[in-house]
């Protein structure tokens, strides 16, 4: 029998991540804590088997929304997925963890790669495809065990010929640990989500977030500079055997030196010295969808290498089928009128 139970230990947790290959910075403790930081609710559910051993895990956070809280898990469950009485066990803990908090459903985007045999369990198990993203599931991640002189020659022509211009041109990258950089960067994320039409995160999702990581020593702030000033800025998350490039904002200026390009690379060999076995680009679109507004981004980062990596799209489990009902149609909506599709 395999029981789901809160864990109050940090290293139990995150020892057991650290077991888990394709485990990255959504199922850590630190997530847990950052959102605590931003007044939300979290549970870490453990799944423990008879032999009282950890097998499974679920960084399970409670979103108050003004249509009726629901409970997420973005990168989790974090466990193995052909073991069916795991996945019960993950299931029945995901409801009734969302029936103590009144959430009228869960939502989740597990660590797991998408194919025919999951998407059946997933949907035996009662979930249903999202209306609304959880986090990125079609990423570009870069496997870091090449040496430098192979990842630059398995990139981009024009990528590797950026590189090297700022090279030339004396571009320079510095990092920071100093969470009141932070302001600078949100700044310029206001600049770049006017310039490129999306929804910015407010500076507390992304202080707070910096902060977390940071003092775990798992965050990096990138800034590139043409002489005094400043181009482009990414933050950039190391944990466990991945590192991420998890958000970005560029000047106009860093739109006429290519800052964004020595900001990557600079990062990826910073992953390489940790030890850090890939490099997670993020979200990606698909090269087919030309006009999407996220297209651009996304040839800049296909342009380092790497490959694609389609994970579980977000999925739904519906507690309170009239109250998910309504979140459905708004999130359908909203969808829309972002151009997320």
């Amino acid at each position: 029998m395999i029981t789901a139970v809160e864990v109050t230990d940090k290293d139990m947790w995150e020892d057991f991540v650290a077991t888990q290959e394709d485990a990255n910075f959504l199922q850590s403790w630190y997530w847990g804590e950052f959102h605590k930081k931003l007044g939300k609710t979290v549970e870490r559910v453990g799944l423990f088997n008879r032999e009282n051993n950890l097998v499974g895990v679920m960084v399970c956070v409670v979103e108050a929304a003004r249509r009726g809280r629901y409970l997420t898990a973005a990168g989790g469950p974090l466990i193995d997925w052909n073991n069916k009485e795991l996945v019960a066990a993950a299931v029945q803990g995901l409801k009734e963890t969302a029936k103590r908090h009144q959430c009228a459903f869960v939502r989740i985007r597990p660590q797991a790669l998408e194919t025919p045999e999951i998407m059946v369990v997933l949907s035996n198990a009662g979930f249903k495809k999202s209306p609304m993203h959880l986090t990125a599931d079609l990423t570009n991640q870069l496997d870091l065990s090449p040496s430098e002189d192979e990842l630059l020659a398995n990139m981009r022509k024009t990528t590797r010929y950026e590189i090297r211009k700022a090279e030339k041109e004396n571009l320079r990258v510095e990092t920071s640990l100093n969470v009141e950089d932070l302001r600078e960067f949100y700044d310029i994320q206001i600049e770049t989500a006017k310039r490129q039409g999306f929804v910015p995160f407010s500076y507390e999702f992304l202080s707070e977030q910096f902060k977390v990581f940071s003092e775990a020593g798992s965050a990096l702030l990138y800034k590139a500079y043409h002489e005094k000033t400043l181009l482009a800025e990414a933050f950039v998350i190391f944990y466990g055997n991945e590192a991420v490039y998890h958000y970005g904002a560029s000047t106009d200026e860093g739109r006429r030196h290519p800052g964004a390009y020595l900001i990557q690379w600079e990062a990826i060999k910073e992953a390489k010295k940790r030890g850090i076995k890939r490099y997670n680009f993020w979200g990606v679109v698909p090269m087919t969808e030309t006009q999407h507004r996220f297209f651009g981004v996304s040839v800049f980062k296909r342009g380092f290498g790497g490959h694609e990596v389609q994970y579980v799209p977000a999925q739904d489990l519906v507690i309170d089928p009239l109250r998910y009902s309504l979140n459905a149609a708004v999130e359908t909506v909203r969808r829309k009128v972002r151009k997320l599709d």
